[in-house]
């Protein structure tokens, strides 16, 4: 169970200037991100929905900061871990750079999925007794990590995307549907990080598909043709 101390937040926003480190996690549910801020009031760790539009990198910005809280979560090997959470109210991004190893590697292995998070845990499996063909044939081959919450794919290495069942009804009615008031798409598209969160990556996705880029600083997508070189 999940340990959440008070939000606090302050009568007016907070504004600071700051290094926004996002790492791009392959978990059981695909890809998330998970943000660690560094700034003048501390170090804290970012799981907002607005994250994950954005691709890996070093961001440095502005960030208005709305909650500062404790965060603590249980792990695979029973124990807990608890960290120093913050919430945004908005941010204004100047430049972007790329990980090192090291700061890749400052990330926990098993970063808990936000969309867990907000789900809660899913229920316990029930054990289902072996018959004895299944005792008798071999062992299946070990995997890297049985748990999918860790992150075994090398740093730098993209994962292959999850496998999607193909909806009914032809690609234009799944994308109305996916867009709602988005759709039809403009030659930029701002996206709403209000939404279900699940939503929210199924539309990042199918941006991608559809050859839209994502301009950090004005926080739009755009076709790729009609982005300028930087």
């Amino acid at each position: 169970m999940a340990v959440t101390s008070a939000p606090e937040k302050s009568a007016t926003p907070i504004i600071v200037p700051g290094q926004l480190a996002l790492r791009t996690i392959h978990g059981r549910n695909g890809k998330f991100n998970v943000g660690k801020l560094e700034c003048q009031l501390g170090k804290f760790t970012i799981k907002d929905a607005e994250l994950e539009q954005y691709p890996e990198g070093k961001y440095q910005g502005e960030f208005v900061l709305r909650y500062i809280f404790l965060k603590g979560y249980p792990i695979s090997d029973g124990s807990m871990r608890f960290e120093m959470r913050a919430n945004l109210d908005g941010m204004t991004l100047f430049g972007i750079d790329k990980l090192s190893k090291a700061e890749a590697h400052s990330f926990a292995p098993q970063e808990v999925d936000p969309l867990d998070e907000e789900q809660g845990p899913p229920p316990a499996a029930t054990p289902v007794k072996a018959s004895k063909a299944s005792r008798s044939a071999k062992s299946a081959p070990v995997q890297a990590s049985a748990d999918p919450l860790i992150d075994t794919t090398p740093f730098g290495v993209d994962a292959p995307p999850p496998a999607t069942a193909a909806a009914p009804g032809s690609t234009e009615d799944g994308d109305a549907a996916l867009f709602g008031l988005l759709w039809p798409l403009g030659e930029s598209v701002k996206l709403d990080s209000t939404i279900d969160r699940r939503a929210l990556r199924a539309q990042i996705a199918r941006l991608d598909e559809l050859g839209y880029a994502l301009d950090f600083k004005t926080q739009e997508w755009s076709r790729r043709a009609e982005l300028q070189p930087a």
